[in-house]
Protein backbone atom coordinates (compact mmCIF):
# COMPACT_ATOMS: atom_id res chain seq x y z
CA UNK A 1 0.00 0.00 0.00
CA UNK A 2 1.37 3.40 -1.00
CA UNK A 3 1.39 6.26 1.49
CA UNK A 4 -1.08 9.06 0.79
CA UNK A 5 0.25 12.45 -0.30
CA UNK A 6 0.12 15.15 2.37
CA UNK A 7 -0.06 18.85 1.50
CA UNK A 8 1.50 20.87 4.27
CA UNK A 9 3.43 24.04 4.99
CA UNK A 10 7.07 23.81 4.03
CA UNK A 11 9.69 23.86 6.77
CA UNK A 12 13.33 24.87 6.81
CA UNK A 13 14.15 21.28 7.74
CA UNK A 14 12.81 20.27 4.28
CA UNK A 15 15.92 21.84 2.72
CA UNK A 16 17.52 18.57 1.57
CA UNK A 17 14.23 17.57 -0.08
CA UNK A 18 13.94 20.94 -1.85
CA UNK A 19 17.51 20.64 -3.12
CA UNK A 20 16.97 17.08 -4.39
CA UNK A 21 13.70 18.04 -6.14
CA UNK A 22 15.03 21.18 -7.80
CA UNK A 23 18.23 19.41 -8.85
CA UNK A 24 16.37 16.58 -10.56
CA UNK A 25 13.96 18.97 -12.28
CA UNK A 26 16.67 21.31 -13.57
CA UNK A 27 18.88 18.48 -14.83
CA UNK A 28 16.07 17.32 -17.13
CA UNK A 29 16.94 20.27 -19.39
CA UNK A 30 20.10 20.63 -21.47
CA UNK A 31 22.33 23.43 -20.29
CA UNK A 32 20.84 23.77 -16.81
CA UNK A 33 23.53 23.92 -14.14
CA UNK A 34 22.81 23.28 -10.48
CA UNK A 35 24.92 25.36 -8.09
CA UNK A 36 22.85 25.55 -4.91
CA UNK A 37 25.14 27.59 -2.66
CA UNK A 38 26.08 30.04 -5.41
CA UNK A 39 22.69 30.57 -7.06
CA UNK A 40 19.82 29.36 -4.85
CA UNK A 41 21.17 29.23 -1.28
CA UNK A 42 17.69 30.06 0.04
CA UNK A 43 16.78 26.39 -0.50
CA UNK A 44 18.63 25.58 2.75
CA UNK A 45 16.01 27.57 4.73
CA UNK A 46 13.24 28.14 2.21
CA UNK A 47 10.34 28.47 4.66
CA UNK A 48 12.15 31.30 6.46
CA UNK A 49 13.07 32.86 3.12
CA UNK A 50 9.40 33.14 2.14
CA UNK A 51 8.19 34.06 5.64
CA UNK A 52 10.73 36.90 5.83
CA UNK A 53 9.17 38.30 2.65
CA UNK A 54 5.58 37.89 3.99
CA UNK A 55 5.14 34.89 1.72
CA UNK A 56 4.34 31.23 2.21
CA UNK A 57 5.57 27.82 1.10
CA UNK A 58 3.83 24.45 0.74
CA UNK A 59 4.99 20.95 -0.08
CA UNK A 60 3.52 17.66 -1.09
CA UNK A 61 5.06 15.00 1.11
CA UNK A 62 4.69 11.28 0.52
CA UNK A 63 6.04 9.08 3.30
CA UNK A 64 8.52 11.77 4.33
CA UNK A 65 9.76 12.56 0.79
CA UNK A 66 9.12 15.98 -0.73
CA UNK A 67 7.65 15.26 -4.19
CA UNK A 68 6.33 18.75 -4.99
CA UNK A 69 6.59 22.33 -3.80
CA UNK A 70 5.26 25.84 -4.40
CA UNK A 71 5.89 29.23 -2.87
CA UNK A 72 4.40 32.70 -3.09
CA UNK A 73 5.18 36.20 -1.93
CA UNK A 74 3.53 39.59 -2.26
CA UNK A 75 4.93 41.93 -4.89
CA UNK A 76 3.04 45.00 -3.72
CA UNK A 77 -0.53 46.16 -3.90
CA UNK A 78 -2.73 43.19 -4.71
CA UNK A 79 -0.10 41.42 -6.83
CA UNK A 80 1.62 38.20 -5.77
CA UNK A 81 4.32 36.03 -7.28
CA UNK A 82 4.15 32.28 -7.82
CA UNK A 83 7.61 30.85 -7.08
CA UNK A 84 9.37 27.51 -7.20
CA UNK A 85 6.62 25.22 -8.44
CA UNK A 86 8.32 21.87 -8.96
CA UNK A 87 7.21 18.23 -8.99
CA UNK A 88 9.13 15.06 -9.68
CA UNK A 89 8.53 13.74 -13.20
CA UNK A 90 6.75 10.65 -11.89
CA UNK A 91 4.15 12.81 -10.15
CA UNK A 92 3.41 15.21 -13.01
CA UNK A 93 -0.07 14.83 -14.43
CA UNK A 94 -1.31 13.34 -11.15
CA UNK A 95 -3.03 16.50 -9.90
CA UNK A 96 -0.27 17.20 -7.38
CA UNK A 97 0.86 20.50 -8.95
CA UNK A 98 -2.75 21.58 -9.35
CA UNK A 99 -3.42 20.89 -5.66
CA UNK A 100 -0.34 22.90 -4.68
CA UNK A 101 -1.46 25.74 -6.95
CA UNK A 102 -5.00 25.76 -5.49
CA UNK A 103 -3.57 25.88 -1.96
CA UNK A 104 -1.37 28.83 -2.92
CA UNK A 105 -4.24 30.57 -4.71
CA UNK A 106 -6.51 30.27 -1.65
CA UNK A 107 -3.79 31.92 0.42
CA UNK A 108 -3.39 34.76 -2.08
CA UNK A 109 -7.14 35.38 -2.30
CA UNK A 110 -7.49 35.36 1.50
CA UNK A 111 -4.75 38.01 1.64
CA UNK A 112 -6.62 40.21 -0.87
CA UNK A 113 -4.52 39.28 -3.88
CA UNK A 114 -5.97 40.04 -7.31
CA UNK A 115 -3.19 38.99 -9.67
CA UNK A 116 -0.38 36.45 -9.80
CA UNK A 117 2.86 36.89 -11.72
CA UNK A 118 5.51 34.27 -12.40
CA UNK A 119 8.73 33.84 -14.32
CA UNK A 120 9.65 30.52 -15.91
CA UNK A 121 12.70 29.35 -17.80
CA UNK A 122 12.16 29.41 -21.56
CA UNK A 123 13.25 25.73 -21.66
CA UNK A 124 10.48 24.53 -19.32
CA UNK A 125 7.86 23.97 -22.04
CA UNK A 126 5.72 21.53 -20.05
CA UNK A 127 5.47 24.12 -17.28
CA UNK A 128 4.37 26.75 -19.80
CA UNK A 129 1.51 24.51 -20.94
CA UNK A 130 0.50 23.91 -17.31
CA UNK A 131 0.44 27.63 -16.52
CA UNK A 132 -1.53 28.41 -19.66
CA UNK A 133 -4.14 25.76 -18.76
CA UNK A 134 -4.51 27.54 -15.41
CA UNK A 135 -5.28 30.79 -17.24
CA UNK A 136 -1.89 32.50 -17.07
CA UNK A 137 -1.08 34.67 -20.08
CA UNK A 138 2.46 35.00 -21.34
CA UNK A 139 3.65 38.61 -21.33
CA UNK A 140 6.01 40.14 -23.89
CA UNK A 141 8.88 40.53 -21.42
CA UNK A 142 11.76 38.08 -21.32
CA UNK A 143 14.47 38.49 -18.71
CA UNK A 144 18.01 37.18 -18.69
CA UNK A 145 19.25 35.90 -15.34
CA UNK A 146 23.01 36.02 -16.02
CA UNK A 147 23.39 32.71 -14.20
CA UNK A 148 25.50 29.60 -14.81
CA UNK A 149 22.69 28.07 -16.90
CA UNK A 150 22.46 31.10 -19.21
CA UNK A 151 18.77 31.27 -18.33
CA UNK A 152 16.15 33.39 -20.01
CA UNK A 153 12.68 33.51 -18.50
CA UNK A 154 9.19 34.20 -19.80
CA UNK A 155 6.86 36.31 -17.70
CA UNK A 156 3.27 35.15 -17.10
CA UNK A 157 0.38 36.97 -15.45
CA UNK A 158 -3.08 35.94 -14.27
CA UNK A 159 -5.91 37.98 -12.79
CA UNK A 160 -7.61 36.08 -9.96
Amino acid sequence: MTAAPVLRAGRDSDGPGFIALLTECWLEYPGCVVEIDGEVPELHALASYFANDSGALWVCDIAGQIVGMIGTRPLGGAEWELCKLYAYAGHRGSGLAHALYETMLAHILAAGGRSVRLWTDTRFERAHRFYEKLGFVRQPDIRELHDLSNSFEYEYLKQV
